[in-house]
């Protein structure tokens, strides 16, 4: 599958924000939301670093991309290293954005089911880089990312 140059671009600012992440002791998940061609909330997974039960990297880009208007958000494409969780697609849902572009969920299965069942347009990259992080830090943190998943 081929990403257009601003799908790629988009993707590749997801990852630096799980980069981001991962060098402040937390989880390496980053998402950005886009909007036109413009990036207009990136974040990161933040529960460590904020002592946060919910910020994860979905809901920090949402939150960072500030109070919005229902038809922004439905023009938007969400783009994630990780398979959205429940609640990260249950934000999706309730923010009627229409398309999620997934790093990887080789290493965690989200909500994909749910968010395609509504009709959201999905696409799984399955890119060896968010792969490899995520591998690599579940391997030196397993209680840390059990935590973070809820187990």
């Amino acid at each position: 599958m081929s990403l257009t140059p601003i799908e790629n671009s988009c993707m590749l600012e997801a990852i630096e924000e799980a980069k981001k992440g991962l060098a402040e002791g937390g989880i390496p998940i980053g998402s950005v939301l886009e909007h036109n061609g413009k990036i207009i909330g990136r974040g990161h997974n933040r529960r460590v670093q904020k002592g946060s039960a919910i910020l994860h990297g979905e809901m920090d880009a949402l939150e960072n991309a500030g109070r919005l208007a229902a038809s922004v958000y439905r023009e938007c494409t969400l783009y994630t290293t990780l398979s959205p969780c429940p609640m990260c697609s249950g934000a999706i849902l309730l923010y009627q954005i229409p398309k999620v572009i997934i790093g990887e969920n080789k290493t965690f299965m989200g909500d994909e089911k749910l968010l395609k069942s509504r009709n959201v347009e999905t696409l799984v990259l399955q890119d060896h880089r968010c792969i490899e992080m995520m591998e690599q830090f579940i391997k030196e943190k397993p209680k840390l990312w059990n935590e973070d998943i809820g187990v």
